[in-house]
């Protein structure tokens, strides 16, 4: 079965709220895009005015992140190094953090780093999901190292790879590259169990060519809150492979 994942850009605090509430209840999971204006040119709550001090409330749990109880978190950190800002968002309550391969030369350590201090989702009922992202031009050989890496169950250190399929990062409804549906399709060949993401472009009309590449997680923005019917958006998109 295909994962649908509504991705949020959050302009701020109440519009976070505001897209979590629109797909609560029909999803199970969705992306916060979280943009430092650094990594990426745009920026995104919490690194907006006041957004800190809001996030700071969120981690010493002054005030719960939005829909704690009914939505589960993936982050997608588009920042320069997270390494120095992963805790916090586990801390948030993150289920799943996506780390930019490009955002910092030592993503594997830092991948290493959190398995030693949380475990993996595995073998915790509460573990940590890990994702690795990776650019449009970026080429698939960069990731290999990481992908080899197996823990003592056998399993990739990792969880999933997250590819990007536009070249504008930090923006929603940017224009689909064709590009990466070969990326998706070499790397299933090479690593054919890794669960593979997609995020940028996602719609309707390149679902079922993203699924037949490889892609197992669909993560779409525009498609899902422009569409008008949320619920029929995110069925649709999980149907497009049959």
């Amino acid at each position: 079965m295909i994962e649908i994942i509504p991705a949020i850009l959050p302009k701020d605090l109440e519009d976070l709220r505001d897209k979590m509430a629109q797909v609560s209840g029909l999803a199970p999971l969705v992306q916060i895009d979280i943009c430092d204006g650094k990594f990426v040119p745009s920026k995104t709550w919490p690194y907006v005015k006041g957004g800190m001090a809001e996030f700071e409330g969120i981690i010493t749990e002054d005030e719960g992140f939005p829909f704690w109880d009914s939505l589960d978190l993936e982050i997608d950190l588009m920042v320069r190094n997270p390494g120095d800002v992963v805790d916090g968002w586990i801390k948030a309550g993150a289920k799943r953090l996506v780390l930019h391969w490009e955002s910092a030369p030592n993503i594997l350590e830092i991948v290493e780093k959190l398995r030693a201090e949380y475990g993996t989702a595995r073998e915790e009922a509460f573990g940590l999901e890990i994702g690795v992202a990776l650019d449009i031009r970026t080429p698939n050989e960069e990731i290999y190292e990481v992908l080899d890496l197996i823990d003592d169950e056998g399993n990739c250190i990792i969880d999933f790879v997250q590819f990007m399929g536009i070249d504008n990062v930090g923006y929603q409804g940017q224009e689909f590259d064709d590009l990466v549906l070969e990326k998706i399709s070499d790397l299933r060949d090479l690593y054919p169990n890794i669960p593979i993401s997609v995020d940028g472009g996602v719609g309707f009309d390149n679902a079922a060519d993203l699924i037949s590449a490889g892609a197992t997680k669909l993560i779409s923005g525009s498609a899902i809150f422009d569409s008008g019917d949320i619920a029929e958006a995110i069925h649709n998109l999980a149907n497009s492979g049959e």
